[in-house]
């Protein structure tokens, strides 16, 4: 292996070692009172009970289609024989990386409470660094999980030497199938089984009893906090994890095609990417290291600090790619980093529109909150309206990246095509680079809200309260900006798996025997035909039928998976509002503070709907791409893969930044604004947030997985598709 390989789990094994300090500094501090203590160990035990009850479903599934794959590169001879050891892996790693970021959560939300009986600094301080330990594992796991079998493959694969790294990275694509799947079963399971508490916790203790928001006596109260760690946390680690670890994954075979037969540089080129991840966790390290504030500062405040450490990240990594390039000697190095700069542009465009349209510091949340004075529906209206307008920056921030990112690698010569695919993978590992940093910034969110609910249920002084809420205003907002970087990210590495899956159709053909492609009249090599040659082989135009077909297929289907996400909040929430009420009518003394509900039932609840209601959405995301691949082919395949994904990222944007939008006009208002708490316009953003529960933290979240992993799944089943194909 070339010396600089090593930088990769260099950087790994440094990440994870700050933070494992990180963890242990912060379980080193003091966790609280004896009733904090108490309230945490209940939030603890139930998120620790809900993960255990969804990884023995998500085992058997895995059992399940490991043995399916087995088959299908044993049997059939379909894929590489590597597939299936390394699907398990994959989902083993993402899990593993959820479960961590959750243990830290559990045990840093009393301690951020306790933190912040003294200041306001000190309680940022402990839920942020407790969030990069989140960050850190994340990336660090993935850069792992990447050396690991890029170096077992290039020791021990039996490939020919000629393709070796194109069949490596080839196979490599392949591998995040498992990853993919286990996230978005922890962000499904895991969004549905908070939002039920959520929904519960809001409709029957705000609008019906009228007590506080995690009020002790609200039975769904520890559900709801349970819910924060199992989906805003676990679930949103496993995702943010196949984001990182897949758009390198595409990267490298993109590079493996572009620089096919150059020897090593080739090598160079398919390890740029992981490189460029490697980089980023380093400086990442740095930003998570400058974040501090001072006393009685505003949310607004709060976000700059965040900014300026993502804004010190971005600017040194980017200063880093810089130089890689050059040491890597990459032809058109320049070109290359201006790629990767672009995606990290992009990725901050983005979130900075996410800030704009859901910060309670700007216009449109403020009009929302204050046309709750009217009524819910024109806080829904309202909603609705932000979250459709705030799609044009994020698409628009995608499409420019997107050309640029193609154009600076190729020169701006459109017609080399493999050079500026390579381009657009680099920059989706750009917009990610900074992951450490940035999902810190995200995952603080749900600690901060804990640590709010837990100084609520303690009884702690009211200033204590105020502090976490702040955490908990700028958690919102660093939320919906971290749902849009991954969402972005997932738009430009879909594009790249496209690619990735023209060559695997190559390689599947090349192992299959044939050497030469055979269209009007002529025939090219295998080895040498480009991506058009291919599509021209399959006839993938637009006015092929097929390809029509599963564009509109591909667009139904992110309509449907949101549809059957909602639906199952809604019957959970259901369950949880008739438990609450009946605790509320049977268990006498709970509203008066002299009896405990039951908060295992609320608890065990969630936990039933959401193991039952995840498997039916994840199973659709795996068979729709075989049956498109049976029915019609290549050109179906690919038209789905098109239609999902420009359907799903404008709608992922569109459902993340309504919710965010409603969420915060929500907290606006129980700022004193319009009234306050217990106004007219506090009881219709509580409706709108309710509705915009769904919307943020399970369907649209969901979404840039269900495109990533039906692209995977294309690529997996692309022998039948080419061979197999009825039509």
């Amino acid at each position: 292996m070339p010396l600089y390989f090593w930088l990769i789990p260099l950087a790994a094994v440094a990440s994870l070692a700050l933070a494992r300090r990180f963890y242990c500094h912060m379980v080193a501090l003091p966790e609280g009172s004896a009733g904090m203590v108490r309230i945490a160990d209940h939030v603890r035990q139930g998120a620790r009970a809900y993960l255990f009850q969804q990884y023995r479903v998500v085992i058997v599934v895995f059992l399940c289609l490991a043995a399916l794959l087995a088959f299908l590169s044993y049997g059939l001879r379909l894929q590489n024989g590597w597939l299936p050891c390394a699907f398990l892996t994959g989902g083993f790693a993402s899990g593993l990386s959820g479960f961590f970021g959750m243990q830290t959560a559990t045990r840093a939300a009393s301690r951020t409470a306790q933190a912040a009986t003294d200041s306001l600094n000190s309680a940022l301080r402990v839920a942020f660094r407790s969030g990069a330990v989140m960050g850190l594992t994340v990336v660090g796991l993935a850069l792992l999980d990447y050396s690991f079998w890029f170096f077992v493959l290039n020791r021990f694969a039996l490939l020919g030497a000629d393709e070796r790294l194109t069949a490596i990275t080839g196979m490599m694509v392949t591998f995040s199938m498992g990853v993919s799947l286990q996230a978005l079963f922890a962000r499904v399971g895991g969004g549905i089984f908070t939002k039920a508490a959520d929904v519960g916790a809001d409709l029957v203790g705000k609008l019906e009893a009228g007590i506080p928001e995690d009020d002790p006596r609200n039975p769904a109260a520890i559900a709801d906090n349970v819910g924060d760690n199992v989906g805003d946390v676990a679930g949103m680690g496993a995702d943010l994890y196949e984001s990182f670890f897949g758009s390198i994954l595409a990267a490298a075979a993109l590079g493996a095609a572009a620089f096919r037969g150059t020897g090593a540089l080739q090598m160079r080129a398919v390890l740029l990417p992981a490189l460029i991840g490697a980089v980023g966790v380093l400086f990442s390290i740095a930003g998570v290291c400058a974040v501090r504030t001072r006393e009685g500062a505003t949310v607004s405040r709060l976000l700059r600090s965040l900014n300026r450490a993502i804004n010190l990240s971005g600017l040194l990594t980017g200063a880093g790619c810089l130089a890689l390039c050059y040491l890597m000697k990459i032809p058109n190095g320049l070109g290359i980093w201006g790629s990767t700069v672009t995606g990290l542009l992009a990725g901050m465009a983005i979130g900075k529109s996410s800030e704009y349209y859901t910060s309670q510091a700007h216009g449109p949340t403020r009009r929302v909150a204050e046309s709750g004075q009217t009524g819910p529906a024109t806080v829904l209206i309202g909603g609705l309206g932000v979250g459709m307008v705030s799609t044009a920056l994020p698409v628009l921030a995608v499409v420019l990246g997107t050309i640029c990112a193609y154009g600076f690698a190729c020169h701006f010569d459109f017609s080399d095509v493999a050079i500026g695919l390579y381009g657009i993978g680099v920059a989706a590992v750009g917009m990610l680079s900074t992951l450490g940093v940035t999902l810190a910034s995200d995952a603080f969110g749900p600690i901060a809200d804990n640590a709010g609910g837990n100084a609520e249920m303690s009884k702690l002084d009211p200033f204590v309260r105020r502090r976490t809420d702040t955490l908990d205003s700028l958690g919102n907002t660093t939320a919906a900006t971290g749902k849009g970087f991954a969402i972005g990210s997932a738009a430009l590495t879909a594009l790249a798996l496209l690619a990735s899956y023209v060559e695997g159709i190559r390689i599947y053909l090349q192992r299959t025997g044939q050497t030469d492609l055979y269209f009007s009249g002529e025939s090219v090599p295998i080895s040498k035909a480009s991506l058009v040659d291919f599509l021209h082989y399959f006839e993938v135009h637009i006015l092929n039928p097929k390809l029509l077909l599963g564009l509109l297929v591909g667009s139904m289907l992110s309509f449907v998976f949101c549809g059957l996400t909602m639906n199952a909040v809604g019957r959970a929430a259901g369950k949880m509002v008739a438990e609450v009420r009946r605790q509320f009518r049977e268990i006498a003394g709970i509203l008066e503070g002299k009896t405990d509900p039951d908060y295992a039932e609320c608890v065990r609840i969630s936990t039933a709907a959401a193991q039952r209601e995840m498997v039916f959405p994840a199973l659709l995301a795996l068979a729709a791409p075989l049956a498109m691949a049976f029915t019609f082919g290549v050109p179906g395949v690919l038209g789905l893969i098109c239609g999902a994904l420009t359907s799903g990222f404008v709608l992922a944007i569109f459902t993340a930044n309504a919710g965010g939008c409603w969420d915060n006009a929500k907290k606006f208002v129980e700022e004193g604004n319009f009234g306050g708490k217990g106004s007219e316009a506090h009881r219709a953003t509580v409706i709108g947030d309710t509705v915009g529960d769904p919307f943020k933290d399970t369907a649209g979240p969901s979404l840039n997985i269900l495109i990533k992993l039906m692209t995977i799944v294309s690529i997996v089943s692309v022998g039948v598709a080419v061979s197999h194909s009825i039509l």
